[in-house]
């Protein structure tokens, strides 16, 4: 019987145990600035399987200076990463395992069904904030790693798993993993796809406008300008540009997303009193970036975009709009769908699922374009959930699901870290 038989015989026979790690990371609770209790268990269960395990709090000048690096976070005092290290045996692949296991905030708690971290197993799913996104694909990396370790499989590469904070935020916690020296040849990042792989991923970064108007009685509006009624001209330039940019997305792997870099407004602040002219707005909003462009060409596009808003209107001549960017930033990222770790995830899969899977593109950010971008670590998002449920009230994982990604990872990992390593990546 071969090793890939074996493991998935071994995760078959051993589901039990899955279903309970997904609980159990679900009932600790990890928030931001509450992650180090689920870093705790995650460290315990990596030196049970002989890991050798760094846990750490981020910081310092090479973190915060670097040009990535995006938090608004003055220190990462009680939220540790946890990395663990298997050495193989030598000549293979190394392969980088990424989740994060920081989670939103549960919101409106009267939206649930029951408590949100309650890990509840019903009808086959596993209930509870940061199920799907993403401890139901954590899970399925270490119950993989848990099956290798119990079946005594060798292997050559090095496996690197990584346990960070800070990915709803921006990614400091991936970036602080990879400045520490823990990349690979490739990475897995287990989001929720709903087992779709994504060999590609937009990048995103938020942006502020200010939108100025001359204030008046509101019994006499008609001496001054409304900065709402502008506000509204500069939404309908936004839309024009988003239209112009995603007319440029070719990429077949977009084709069933309707907006594949969509530029989205997300607040806008205005006015201070109801029988005044408004004379200031705020608009707030996320840029999407395309996987193959750069933040540089995108910001300038964007900033190019605002700057010429004056050409329809002239009030924009004698008050500008200002932009300034600030906030999340999420890289893009994209990786050959050629690549070996490519081929080797859609034959696995066929082989568990008995079908081909679905490729596609991200239409959200991941810490894979980190690892790609920064830590020259071309990077896979593959993983359990449904993509609907993640931030969502009652969020829920299917243990199939969570099990079938368990089986794929664990015949990936044999394969890519065994793959003997004689040029880029084996060839």
């Amino acid at each position: 019987m071969n090793n890939e038989k074996l493991l998935k015989d071994w995760m078959k026979k051993n589901e039990e145990q899955l279903c309970d790690l997904v609980s159990q990371m679900v009932q600790e609770p990890s928030t931001q600035l509450n992650e180090l209790g689920i870093q705790h268990f995650v460290s315990q269960y990596l030196k049970e399987l002989n890991y050798t395990v760094d846990m750490w709090e981020p910081g310092g000048e090479e973190l915060t200076s670097h040009s990535a690096f995006i938090s608004a976070r003055e220190s990462f005092v009680g939220s540790p990463n946890v990395v663990g290290v298997k050495k193989g045996t030598g000549g293979g692949h190394s392969l980088v395992l990424n989740g994060h296991i920081d989670v939103v905030p549960e919101g409106d708690l009267s939206n649930w069904t029951d408590d949100p971290y309650s890990g509840r197993v019903e009808d086959g799913k596993i209930y509870g904030r940061g199920s799907t996104d993403m401890k139901g694909g954590n899970a399925a990396m270490l119950f993989a790693l848990k099956g290798i370790y119990e079946l005594g499989i060798p292997i050559k590469g090095d496996i690197i798993y990584h346990s960070v904070i800070e990915e709803e935020s921006g990614g400091a916690g991936t970036l602080a993993a990879i400045l520490r020296g823990y990349t690979g040849d490739a990475a897995i990042i287990p989001e929720p796809t709903q087992l779709k792989i994504f060999p590609k991923q937009q990048g995103s970064m938020w942006f502020r406008l200010h939108v100025r108007g001359a204030s008046a009685h509101g019994g006499t509006r008609y001496n001054g300008v409304s900065a709402i009624e502008k506000a509204q001209l500069v939404l309908t330039y936004l839309k024009e540009l988003e239209v112009l940019r995603n007319e440029r997305i070719v990429d077949p792997l977009y084709s069933k997303i309707p907006i594949p870099i969509p530029i989205n407004v997300g607040v806008i602040e205005g006015g201070d009193w109801p029988s005044s002219v408004p004379d200031l707005v705020k608009i707030e909003g996320r840029l999407g970036v395309a996987p193959d462009e750069s933040f540089e060409d995108a910001k300038g596009e964007f900033e190019d975009w605002i700057r010429r808003i004056g050409e329809r209107d002239d009030w924009f001549i004698e008050k500008p709009v200002t932009y300034e960017w600030f906030g999340a930033r999420w890289y893009p990222g994209s990786i050959e769908t050629d690549h070996p770790l490519m081929n080797m995830l859609t034959k696995n899969y066929k082989e568990v699922v008995g079908e081909s899977p679905k490729i596609g593109a991200s239409p959200w950010g991941t810490d894979g374009g980190l690892l790609t971008e920064i830590g020259n670590t071309p990077s896979v998002v593959f993983g359990p959930g449904v993509t609907n449920m993640a931030h969502f009230a009652n969020e829920f994982v299917e243990i199939e699901k969570v099990l079938q990604c368990s089986q794929i990872i664990g015949h990936t990992i044999l394969e890519w870290c065994n793959l003997e390593k004689r040029g880029s990546y084996g060839e």
